[in-house]
């Protein structure tokens, strides 16, 4: 019996370190997460100097976003090696772009990612085109075409510590293609295509709003709400186990 009442502990305990190490790490479909990507991709885009006429609009893609997912949890500071080939990273993209920041706080902000990215640009030159250190991240985050995201995060003690925090961005269509401009100088917005609105200095489709057919109808029922499991509830558990 208690060698059994053993057993139970050590799973309990490793259960929730299973738990506590998933509750760090956003979730691709959790609303907060996906307008914290988006937003502060399209704060930096808003602000490029100098100013862009054709920078469009970012909008988050669930599908790159399972594919940044895929590939933050094999926890490999590197490249996804999908994005040379055409179409093989995402059936409605030929090439799919890609940023990686590594963290090693427990706190992971998109914010900060991005903005570290968008720093880059203190060594691009946009007459020439060149960098004189590394500006891909940044060239990439202000591509212009570049319309499409999907961020994900994983929790990588092989790289660094127990908090170590890999953060991937997919963007489509990709950017940075050898010897062309991020985007085109000029008065914001003005080489939007027709239909686009001119959202934050960028260029918006409007969202195709479907209307509700059927005014009776109402949503039901509530959203199931995340519960945090902590030491308390570890606690409570392992008396109850003894």
């Amino acid at each position: 019996m208690a060698l059994r009442k053993t057993f139970c502990c050590l799973w309990t305990l490793g259960l929730c370190l299973v738990v506590g190490k998933s509750s760090l790490v956003p979730s691709i479909t959790d609303p907060y997460f996906i307008d914290k990507c988006v937003s502060a991709h399209n704060e930096w885009r808003g602000k490029v100097s100098p100013p862009a006429a054709n920078m469009k609009y970012m909008s988050w893609d669930s599908g790159l976003a399972k594919m940044a997912k895929a590939w933050a949890n094999n926890c490999k500071f590197q490249h996804n090696s999908c994005l040379t080939k055409s179409y093989a990273c995402h059936e409605d993209f030929e090439y799919v772009g890609e940023n990686i920041w590594l963290s090693d706080k427990e706190a992971l902000t998109p914010e900060l990612a991005v903005a570290s990215w968008y720093n880059e640009t203190e060594f691009y030159d946009f007459d020439s085109l060149s960098c004189s250190k590394d500006c891909g991240h940044y060239t990439q985050v202000v591509w212009a075409t570049s319309d499409k995201i999907g961020c994900a995060a994983a929790i990588c003690p092989n790289l660094g510590d127990i908090s170590t925090t890999i953060f991937v961005c997919n963007y489509g269509p990709a950017g940075n293609f050898a010897n062309m401009a991020p985007y085109k100088k000029g008065a914001s917005c003005s080489l939007c295509s027709k239909g686009e609105k001119c959202v934050q200095k960028l260029c918006r489709t409007p969202k195709l709003i479907i209307p509700n057919k059927n005014p009776l109808m109402k949503p039901m029922g509530k959203a199931p709400q995340r519960i945090p499991f902590n030491l308390f509830s570890l606690s409570f558990i392992l008396l109850r186990i003894f």
